[in-house]
């Protein structure tokens, strides 16, 4: 798991005081990469490569504007953690975040979490996590088991068979062939007991669409029955 930290975290972590970092994000040598929903300043781990570098910078005796224009001069270094997405909320989501795109309580995913159904990708020692894109299709998908009436022990389990399928397609020359054929055989199984779940919602589904179809041309006609019947019985005078 990828790590981000707070203004503190980073600042200790780099060997800085809280005054030379905050002097270093005035001067725009460093910038959060997101906040958090609480808007506690978030760091990543390429960020702390460069914290390091302007640490250096520091200690050599070089001041603020000197050090401007040194990476004005030549950049900062490139570093291996980074991608090209300088800014995490683009990128990934709060809890928060999640949630509301999701339409559950940010405890609903803090309790999936808890409970091994879904993970960050980042997490601060404080406890703040930042979670990928894909984790909005996937907490979809188990709002769907819900409603097929998995309860969530048995959505950990489908849960785990997807990091395990991962696991096996990342490099399954590192399985032996019986193990990953009895993992490969128990998926199969799963997704067989979800197809038939499935065609019994669709069955259900279909026969309530019929009913309620049925009982609003019904409930329709009698309404406009009792309001014909209500409009005949009104005195002439009303009428006019």
């Amino acid at each position: 798991m990828k790590e981000i930290y707070t203004s503190d975290e980073f600042a200790n972590k780099v060997g800085v005081s809280k005054r030379v970092l905050s002097e270093w994000e005035k001067a725009e040598l460093v910038k959060p990469s997101g906040t958090s929903d609480e808007g506690e300043p978030l760091f990543t781990a390429y960020q702390f490569e460069r914290g390091q570098y302007l640490k250096k910078l520091y200690e050599l005796g070089y001041d603020l504007e000197e050090i401007k224009k040194i990476i004005k001069k030549v950049g900062l270094p490139k570093t291996a953690g980074e991608s090209g997405h300088q800014n995490l909320n683009e990128s990934y989501l709060t809890v928060g975040q999640l949630a509301d795109n999701v339409k559950v309580s940010p405890r609903t995913i803090k309790h999936w979490e808890e409970i091994g159904i879904i993970e960050p990708e980042m997490r601060t020692e404080g406890g703040y996590r930042l979670y990928a894109q894909h984790w909005v299709f996937f907490s979809n998908l188990i709002k769907d088991l819900q409603l097929f009436g998995y309860s969530l022990e048995e959505i950990k389990k489908v849960s785990d068979y997807f990091r395990a399928f991962l696991d096996l397609s990342a490099d399954s020359e590192l399985h032996e062939p019986e193990n990953a054929n009895a993992k490969l055989d128990e998926m199969l199984a799963a997704i067989a007991g979800l197809f038939e779940k499935m065609e019994l919602f669709k069955t259900g589904i279909s026969r309530w669409e019929d009913l309620l179809k049925k009982k609003k041309k019904e409930i329709v006609a009698l309404k406009a029955k009792i309001n014909k019947r209500s409009n005949n019985n009104k005195p002439e005078n009303s009428k006019n």
